[in-house]
């Protein structure tokens, strides 16, 4: 029981919080390469001697740490990309240090925290133009992999066709920081920043610029008095509104009625020849037939 092997058993090695400060720069500032997977993500690049100090003290993995500057009080949540910064600095990216309203070189506390897996978020373009992107919460999705946190109020920057837009985290779930790493999180957008709903005008009825009688097919068949005169002397016939053609008088117009109880989806090929249904209760209407008439003589007959 008093043995150094059974120590640990009485009095087991809980992990215990890392804190420390640093001097914080952004990622313009790191030598070597630019990272833009470090300023288009929200991870952090601390020293090696933190990664040391947080081993020792056997945070939970993945580490994840509140960044406070505490002269205003004001704090976001980050994850860690890299322990290769110089010692007692942090490269942090640049969004970030705006929301933490920091400068170069300025002092910025750091501890080792446990938050939620994120269930629920809500984002708040800050101009017009993310309205312009095809699918929004799919070009979100893919950005948010170089995520570990979303903190409630701040202003985070994805980059996507060489244009940076910027979104406001205006509500997380089921706390006011969680962790997006390994979730299934709902997200939402509200309006952006000047977006105004446009005008929704009433369609007036606009009168038919077709008369449906025009679409009826002209009458087939002998049509009386449609014939032009001649004169017998040669002469031209004189223009005159009694001498001209009278109109030909199409058939009524008759719509269609459709058929309400047509399946969805059913399309029907009708190629039988339907015949006029007769009534044979009225009687047939007599066709023109032309020169039936009777010729009678000016001259009368000498009995």
């Amino acid at each position: 029981m008093f043995q150094f092997n059974g120590f640990n058993m009485m009095f087991p090695d809980h992990s215990r919080p890392f804190s420390t400060t640093y001097k914080c720069y952004s990622v313009s500032m790191l030598p070597g390469n630019e990272r833009q997977d470090v300023e288009n993500g929200g991870k952090i690049i601390m020293p090696p001697s933190a990664l040391d100090q947080l081993t020792r003290l056997n945070v939970v993995y993945p580490m994840l740490f509140k960044l406070t500057n505490g002269s205003i009080n004001r704090s976001t949540h980050a994850g860690v990309l890299e322990f290769v910064a110089d010692e007692g600095k942090i490269y942090i990216p640049y969004w970030m240090m705006h929301n933490l309203l920091l400068e170069e070189g300025d002092m910025v506390e750091i501890e080792s925290v446990s938050i939620p897996v994120a269930t629920y978020s809500k984002f708040q373009p800050q101009s017009v133009e993310f309205l312009d992107i095809t699918n929004p919460k799919a070009v979100l999705e893919n950005c948010l992999r170089n995520f570990a946190c979303l903190t409630t109020g701040d202003l985070i920057a994805i980059k996507y066709n060489n244009t940076t837009y910027e979104l406001s985290v205006l509500e997380t779930k089921p706390g006011p920081a969680v962790t997006i790493i390994e979730c299934d999180m709902n997200v939402e957008f509200a309006p952006p920043v000047g977006y105004t709903e446009p005008e929704r005008k009433e369609k007036e009825e606009e009168p038919m610029t077709i008369d449906p009688t025009e679409l009826m097919p002209e009458p087939t068949g002998f049509v009386a008095f449609k014939g032009e005169g001649t004169r017998l002397d040669g002469k031209k016939k004189k223009d005159s509104g009694a001498n001209d053609a009278p109109q030909i008088q199409r058939q009524n117009y008759v719509r269609g009625i459709p058929d309400y109880d047509h399946p969805f989806g059913l399309l029907r090929f009708d190629r039988s020849i339907r015949k006029a249904e007769q009534n044979d209760s009225k009687p047939e209407e007599s066709k023109f037939e032309e020169f039936q008439g009777e010729g009678f003589s000016l001259k009368k007959n000498r009995k």
